[in-house]
């Protein structure tokens, strides 16, 4: 059977891989071979399905929007990842890596940061289970997320402004993978996103694929089956999508849309939209579509949210834009905004940045009347408010 999921040599078609440094390798090389020990055992199990239930508050509910469906012509389900403890789905991920890193015996823990989202809920984690705590975070970020600094410093972890590059997601993302070159033995690096060497894609799908397994119980209860007609999602790193589309990717009756960040307009030199604008390339340690010039350097991307800035895709949805299976929509800064203040409006549920990418899709979609829509809201708007403010002064 034809499957778009990852293959025991760590691709998705032709993308993928672990491209590292050798002193890298012994660590994705122990990683590689423990991840799915690990997270098919049953004592993992056990304690990642309490820590969801009674920790983060999943599972998360799918709620049917009224007035949104109403303008749309059909019925559009939220998937409320927005509700979770720490106000994304980030912690999903963060949770199931952290049990992961402390059964292999790593006593520090690292993480990169753009929004602050992974941030905050590395360093939750890491407060749950006293562990130290290093985020790195583009000094850009820093400026425009200062709540998410606030808190990850709350939680006891410490915070490194990176001054290299835009100082946004790639930098903070060099800088952690440095580090752990000089920390290889004592130091798990939580990655936040479908991103990196294999079996960091693999892993956070995993991790994240609880929003699907969900969707789909939810369903079945709310419509007499299990699956959307269509799964809309926003795509930086993707691992917000990854997880809402894990246990539907190979099911072809649903129908795949990823919303990446347009910035000023897909040509207009201030993008992030890397799925169009990338070409075949290595970033992080995987062979991914990378936004680069013609010699091969890495482009900055910009988008005004800081968890889409990023100038590469996970190797998953990279995937599924080569072999068709997801349609890919570009929404620029102005329509992200837009569509966060519509759903405020209508809906009395402010939005993160990143998930308003996902609500600007909708309208440039045509729906019929019976066809049913989930859009995963990924994040609440709580760290976005200055953003949202300057836009309605």
């Amino acid at each position: 059977m034809k499957t778009y999921q990852v293959n025991k040599n760590g691709y998705y078609g032709e993308f993928g891989g672990a491209y590292i440094p050798e002193i890298l390798h012994q660590c994705v090389k122990d990683l590689q071979e423990n991840y799915l020990k690990v997270l098919e055992s049953d004592s993992f199990r056990e304690e990642y399905i309490q820590l969801l239930k009674d920790y983060v508050g999943r599972p998360s509910p799918l709620y049917l929007t009224r007035r949104l469906s109403k303008k749309y012509g059909c019925k559009i389900y939220l998937k409320r990842e927005d509700l979770n403890h720490t106000g994304a789905h980030k912690i999903n991920n963060t949770i199931g890596q952290i049990l992961l890193a402390r059964r292999m015996g790593k006593t520090r823990i690292i993480a990169e940061t753009g929004a602050g989202q992974h941030g905050v809920a590395a360093a939750t984690v890491c407060a749950l289970m006293d562990m130290e705590c290093i985020v790195y975070m583009g000094k850009t970020d820093v400026e425009r997320q200062h709540v998410n600094v606030q808190k990850i410093e709350m939680l006891g972890a410490k915070v490194i402004p990176v001054t290299s590059g835009n100082m946004t997601l790639k930098d903070a993302t060099n800088e952690a993978i440095r580090d752990w070159c000089c920390h290889p033995s004592d130091t798990y690096y939580i990655i936040g996103s479908t991103v990196g060497p294999h079996p960091y894609p693999d892993m956070v799908a995993r991790l994240q694929s609880v929003i699907s397994e969900e969707i789909k119980k939810q369903l079945q209860k709310k419509e007499g089956r299990d699956y959307p007609d269509y799964l809309i999602a926003c795509v930086g790193g993707g691992s917000n999508a990854a997880g809402a589309i894990y246990h539907y990717i190979d099911d072809e009756r649903v129908k795949i849309v990823l919303a990446e960040a347009g910035g000023k307009g897909i040509y207009s030199g201030m993008s992030a939209a890397t799925i169009q604008l990338g070409k075949k390339g290595i970033l992080h340690g995987a062979r991914t579509l990378v936004m680069q010039s013609e010699d091969g350097q890495i482009e900055e991307p910009y988008s005004i949210s800081a968890g889409l800035d990023y100038p590469g895709i996970g190797p998953i949805h990279a995937n599924l834009f080569a072999t068709q299976r997801a349609t890919i929509l570009s929404v620029d800064d102005n329509e992200a905004l837009e569509a966060a203040m519509e759903l405020t409006k209508l809906e009395g549920i402010i939005p993160a940045l990143e998930s308003a990418h996902a609500l600007g899709a909708l309208s440039k979609m045509k729906f019929k009347s019976d066809d049913i829509v989930v859009l995963n809201l990924s994040g609440r708007g709580d760290k976005d408010m200055d953003t949202y403010i300057a836009f309605n002064g």
